[in-house]
């Protein structure tokens, strides 16, 4: 060897040695040189530690190695139940008992044996290389390639490869059997769009009970606030049953205006919620660990089944996350209570909320502002609001069948109008005025002196339009003027037979029975036709015969 240590050096390199201890972690101890510190070990017949933690093995019998036998002839082994032969009779170091007991002393430390793992380190490292962790890979060689060791053993495979991580502590917070669920959104896995036909990152919406830790994961292309309530609405019908209080972070899809006291809540997510006898609690502004279980169930479902895969459609995600959520979510033993996630379920199910008979009827929602005729504008028809609100902003909720003034600040229900088509105002009973302006009395005079029809057609925008139709009676007479009395008055007649007596229906009617008149453009080629043609008349008619 290339340098000597002292005794003491020594007897430290080997003690370190004997207790499985790396060439690179004795130099750092000792300051002794790994070149040096394993020829020492080799001279002793103690396995050597590799890079990755695994012992060298050296020749199988060391008390026959040249640097520690104590056989007279190396070339020459000693035989069970011989004596030495040399002058000076038997010595104990030669005899065959002491040669026996070199032969097969116990070494120090211990070889282990290769790991379960081992024939699947090709597969184990690419999935390492996706982001998949140990629990995901031990799932994924048992459902394909018939894996028989425990989970233990990729565990302790993994972490040679990877290291291990410090795990942080959390609090715990213990809730009863169906008192409290918490949603979270996350990223999902990359899915191919059927429109573009390139991979799109999805969104993964989990709802997590408080008690028995048990969670429902759907999948979705995008988030609204409708999708965000009938997420909701699919997971309670999953499960079985509703929970009385929902916890979650202030997203806009469930928390307009985000206050620990007093938040403002989507209208349509509260009443969904309220359908169903939830309770919204939005947590405070960055504080997740009100919300831990469920943060941890995202955390598990994409660092576990999703983490580095792709599919062809969403329906084939979601069949291949509920295969997982029902082998091995649902089955496994959780960390925190040390009891399977199935039978805790089973055990809460029962305390869980009655679901409602009918599911929900979703609108949707905005903010107008009441025009000068006291109306509000919603897909371009008109709804009358109370006096005394013109100018102002009010909510309004509106689906197929309805349309819903309320009131900003307090929710109260102004008016409730049925759906009316585009152009036409609905107004309610409550809200015509008592008396009719002289101005409009006038208009209608006027209206009875142009023809019976025409004032009957008038009559009825008045009393279904109100004040807003005042300028629809003014295009009725514009039209008999235009047309004349008898013309629009026919056309009245028409359009009351045919049950529309608007002022629409009257201008079209209008158009289309009678020819349009030629305009200036279309008339100046003609004159200049008939010009023409004169001349020609007078040169032939004053020529001599």
């Amino acid at each position: 060897m290339s340098h000597v240590l002292d005794d003491n050096k020594q007897q430290q390199v080997l003690a370190l040695g004997r207790l499985g201890w790396s060439l690179r972690r004795i130099e750092q101890a000792t300051a002794v040189r790994r070149e040096t510190a394993s020829a020492y070990l080799k001279a002793a017949g103690i396995s050597v530690r590799e890079r990755g933690g695994r012992p060298r093995e050296w020749p199988p019998n060391p008390a026959t190695t040249p640097a520690v036998s104590t056989d007279p002839e190396p070339s020459k082994p000693a035989i069970s139940g011989e004596v030495s032969t040399d002058s000076g009779g038997p010595k104990p170091a030669t005899t065959a008992a002491v040669s026996t007991d070199l032969a097969v002393a116990p070494r120090p430390g211990r070889a282990p044996s290769a790991s379960a793992c081992e024939p699947y380190r090709e597969i184990i490292a690419e999935a390492l290389a996706r982001g998949r962790n140990a629990v995901a890979i031990w799932q994924d060689l048992v459902d394909d390639h018939g894996f028989p060791a425990r989970y233990a053993s990729v565990r302790r495979f993994v972490v040679a490869l990877r290291g291990r991580a410090p795990a942080a502590a959390r609090v715990v917070i213990t809730t009863a059997p169906g008192e409290e669920g918490q949603v979270d959104y996350g990223e999902g896995p990359m899915v191919r769009d059927p429109q573009t036909q390139k991979y799109r990152r999805t969104r993964l919406f989990v709802l997590t009970l408080g008690c028995s830790r048990k969670s429902v994961r759907l999948l979705v292309w995008r988030s609204s606030a409708q999708i965000w309530a009938e997420l909701h609405e699919r997971a309670f019908r999953r499960l079985g049953g509703t929970v009385r209080v929902i916890v979650l972070d202030n997203l806009k899809e469930g928390v307009l205006t985000p206050d620990i006291y007093d938040p403002a809540l989507n209208p349509l997510y509260r009443d969904v919620l309220a359908h169903y006898g939830v309770v919204a609690l939005p947590c405070r502004i960055g504080d997740p660990d009100r919300k831990g279980k469920v943060e941890a169930g995202v955390g598990h479902a994409q660092k576990t089944p999703l983490r580095g895969l792709r599919f062809e459609g969403l329906e084939e995600a979601q069949t291949y996350l509920d295969r997982w959520e029902t082998r091995w979510a649902d089955t496994r033993i959780h960390g925190t209570t040390k009891r399977q996630v199935a039978v805790m379920f089973a055990e809460e199910q029962p305390a869980l909320g009655p679901l409602p008979l009918e599911p929900f009827r979703y609108y949707r929602y905005g903010e107008r502002t009441v025009h000068l005729d006291g109306c509000v504008e919603v897909e371009a028809a008109y709804y009358g609001a109370p006096p005394g609100w013109i100018g102002q902003r009010v909510q309004v909720q509106w689906n197929d069948l309805h349309v819903r003034l309320l009131a900003p600040k307090t929710g109260q229900l102004l008016r409730e109008h049925l759906r009316a088509p585009r152009g036409w105002h609905r107004l309610h009973d409550d809200d015509r005025p008592a008396r009719t302006p002289s101005s409009t009395v006038a208009l209608l005079g006027r209206a009875k002196t142009a023809g019976a029809h025409i004032s009957a057609v008038c009559e009825y925008i008045h009393q279904h339009d109100g004040a807003s139709g005042v300028r629809r009676m003014l295009g009725v007479l514009a039209l008999a003027k235009k047309h004349g009395p008898a013309v629009v008055d026919e056309a009245a007649k028409a359009a009351l037979d045919l049950g529309v007596p608007t002022y629409r229906f009257l201008r079209r009617y209008l158009e289309r029975r009678l020819p349009a008149p030629l305009t200036l453009r279309q008339v100046d080629p003609l004159i200049r036709q008939l010009t023409l043609y004169r001349d020609l008349i007078d040169r032939k008619t004053g020529d001599p015969a």
